[in-house]
């Protein structure tokens, strides 16, 4: 036969043959790879209801989206330090949003606008500090002149996620303020003396 034989050892071989196939051997066990790592990363093993987060509870507080009111969280420690809008870091407890009704609700990205319709505010106590702790709702401004209903979760994270508390209150005037509730924790966390006793911590801060 004339020409070249792609065999190794035939007559004629000018050794392309064996560069050729280490190539494709390497990108088939390339490939082979890349499949394995992406099965691996479908599914995750999932533990469910365990929130990687560094925080011992979650309070979020939320009104009707698109309302143009100002609805303020207050939360007080055992130790009588109250985390508002003015003060928003004391001790383990973080206000980590003020949330201002529409006022500044607005995000740009590529150039282009985008309103945020969603009214809320959360609140993160990040250890434990046994003791009674107090949560509060604060009509600050009310531009709707409307009843404005607010709703309130207290979320206990560790060692798995649950709901301490939950409900939904009425502010009907600026500067209407309401006890969402009161609780108490010991030293691993534990919640008890869950209780909606009124009292003012607009009075508290205003000292």
């Amino acid at each position: 036969m004339d020409g070249p034989s792609l065999f190794t050892g035939a007559e004629g071989d000018d050794g392309t043959f064996v560069p050729f196939t280490d190539i494709l051997f390497n990108v088939l066990l390339g490939f082979t790879m890349m499949v394995f790592v992406a099965f691996a990363l479908i599914r995750p093993d999932a533990k469910s209801g365990i929130i990687d987060t560094n925080a011992e509870f979650i309070i979020t507080t939320t009104w009707p989206d698109d309302n143009d009111d100002d609805i303020d969280t207050y939360v007080e420690d055992p130790t009588g330090n109250v985390v508002w809008y003015h003060s928003m870091q004391k001790g383990f407890v973080t206000l980590d949003r003020d949330d201002r009704g529409n006022y500044l609700d607005e995000v740009t990205v590529n150039g282009v606008t985008h309103h945020i319709a969603l009214n809320q505010e959360t609140v993160t106590i990040r250890g434990i500090l046994p003791g009674d702790y107090t949560i509060n709702v604060y009509h600050f401004t009310n531009p709707s002149a409307a009843a404005v209903p607010v709703t309130v979760k207290v979320e206990k994270i560790n060692p798995k996620l649950s709901v301490v508390y939950y409900d939904t209150l009425v502010l009907d005037h600026k500067g209407d303020e309401k006890t969402v509730v009161r609780f108490s924790l010991d030293k691993d966390g534990t919640v008890s003396g869950i209780n909606t006793v009124p009292v003012s911590l607009i009075q508290a801060v205003r000292k």
